[in-house]
């Protein structure tokens, strides 16, 4: 996901609008509605943003470019690991598309908040390399061979405790087929293009689970836990416990490049497109009383990276 960043230069201050009637000030904001037409600037935002939904306090020790890589994708990663599949200090965890910037925020929550150990699955040696400098213990390059069989000698016949699957089809299907007895599985999405059909015996045999996540409807669903999860991330981050994987940067002219970039499978981890954003002051509200940096994050694309 590409995101739209703040240069460092700019004041740093809650990025938001006045609240309540009468504002006249709007967000502008990029948005590329096909590949091949010509980056254009409107306005979006017609209603005021309310803080409690949408702003997070970004610590001083946190640059604007590691906060724009941290939505979605480490929120997405938090929320896999921690309240979907639990994850616990010790265990194996598989993560397909592992190059991609969930998979490299799952590979970094994993193995430096939770303590546990990461096998990496990507479509190329290049790609299982840069997960493996990233922190995965191992790699498995599941386009030449079996994954379910390159797993097992990694880790032996018992299996992964826990799977997290981006590429869906046949690569989900052997993810499946890694786990543990009472292993867990969390599905983030289908890069591959394919849907798999879960075989019900398998869970039933092994005692498996098998879910899914899709982070922003806990927007809607759920604040409270969407809320945590970002909360969390900045905090991860200040803490230096995460080292957020910035890809290539971008400028705002060449986001039609950027997202050829990403079509075209060539991306790693998150794509910035970078450039100047229009800043509203908010007034003296109470839950305001400090002015401090933050970054206002605008999503353009995703890069599963397979």
């Amino acid at each position: 996901m590409a995101s739209l960043l703040c240069r460092r230069s700019l004041p740093r201050t809650w990025l938001c609008r006045r609240a309540g009637q009468g504002c006249g000030r709007h967000y502008r904001a990029a948005l590329c509605a096909e590949l091949k037409q010509p980056l254009a600037i409107e306005e979006v935002a017609r209603r005021p943003v309310r803080p409690h939904e949408t702003l997070w306090r970004v610590p001083e020790k946190v640059s604007l470019q590691e906060a724009a890589v941290l939505p979605v994708s480490y929120g997405t990663a938090i929320s896999a690991l921690e309240h979907r599949a639990h994850t616990q200090p010790g265990e194996t965890v598989l993560v397909t598309a592992a190059a991609g910037a969930t998979g490299l925020a799952v590979i970094d929550v994993a193995t430096n908040v939770l303590q546990a150990k990461v096998i990496a699955a990507a479509g190329s040696d290049d790609k299982c390399k840069l997960a493996v400098q990233r922190g995965a213990q191992g790699s498995v390059n599941y386009s030449q061979g079996s994954l379910k069989e390159a797993v097992r000698r990694l880790v032996g016949s018992r299996g992964v405790d826990v799977a997290i699957d981006m590429v869906g089809g046949e690569v989900f299907l052997e993810a499946l087929r890694s786990l543990a007895w009472e292993g867990r599985i969390v599905v983030l999405g289908f890069a591959g293009g394919n849907i798999a059909s879960v075989p019900a015996n398998l869970l039933l045999l092994k005692n498996i689970s098998a879910m899914g996540l899709y982070w922003g409807r806990y927007q809607d669903q759920d604040f409270p836990l969407f809320s945590r999860s970002l909360s969390s991330a900045l905090q991860y981050c200040q803490q230096g416990r995460i080292r957020p994987y910035v890809g290539s940067v971008f400028k705002l002219e060449e986001v039609n490049d950027a997202f050829l970039h990403v079509i075209q499978r060539k991306s790693t981890g998150k794509e910035t497109c970078s450039g100047s954003l229009w800043l509203a002051r908010c007034s003296s509200e109470p839950w305001n009383q400090h002015w401090t940096m933050a970054v206002i994050l605008l999503s353009l694309f995703s890069s599963p990276c397979l």
